[in-house]
């Protein structure tokens, strides 16, 4: 998906709603493999808040703008899942955990993308988005199969390349070609009475790569 994608290119031949959710739910079959069936992975924690957006999304679609934000509402108070009625989200999106994840207004997800908890598809502040013209975008393009990890932050209008890996605690401002790997520092293991080199990036030694 490339940063001139159309941001209603993800509903060009859309398929029904029921069919859409129905992906939904076998793709958390079968990719969490703490559920065995269908009928556990309508207790996945992220699932409500995905099938609310794709509810919402129509209706905000249709100018139906504060019956959409009521329904965006009512999923982030029962799920801790914030996605604006408005942003657009692809077949197949898999969202695990689900917990603080944030996707903003002008965000546009592609097929097939798995994001993991503490995720923030974001803008970078309204004091720059408010000099922006009308309508201009001002969230992310993540194109298909691309992977969010953990407490990845994604902000402003940059376009993720298909097939990336954003990993955990990665903080993502600039484009990201396709097939990319994006690695935020690890935590720096110390023998037990060893003291840090004065050298030493402090980032490095003090935080932590988090986990999928």
């Amino acid at each position: 998906m490339s940063g001139r994608t159309r941001r209603n290119s993800a509903h060009d031949k859309e398929p029904g709603l029921l069919r859409i959710m129905k992906e939904d739910l076998d793709v958390v079959v079968a990719q969490d493999p703490s559920m065995r069936n269908r009928r556990e992975a309508l207790l996945h924690a992220a699932l409500p808040a995905l099938w609310a957006h794709r509810v919402a999304h129509r209706l905000h679609r249709r100018g139906m703008r504060m019956t959409a934000g009521l329904i965006a509402w009512q999923a982030r108070r029962k799920t801790s899942v914030e996605i604006h009625p408005g942003a657009v989200l692809g077949r197949r999106v898999f969202i695990d955990h689900g917990a603080a994840v944030v996707i903003g207004e002008t965000a546009v997800v592609g097929d097939d993308v798995t994001i993991y908890h503490q995720v923030t598809l974001g803008a970078v502040g309204w004091w720059s988005d408010n000099k922006r013209p009308v309508g201009e975008r001002r969230h992310p393009v993540v194109g298909h199969h691309v992977v969010l990890g953990t407490n990845a932050t994604v902000l402003g209008p940059v376009t993720i390349g298909e097939h990336a890996v954003i990993g955990a605690q990665a903080l993502v401002n600039k484009d990201v070609p396709p097939g990319a790997r994006v690695l935020a520092a690890t935590a720096v293991i110390k023998a037990v009475g060893e003291q840090p080199q004065p050298m030493e990036d402090l980032y490095a030694v003090t935080a932590s790569a988090g986990s999928w």
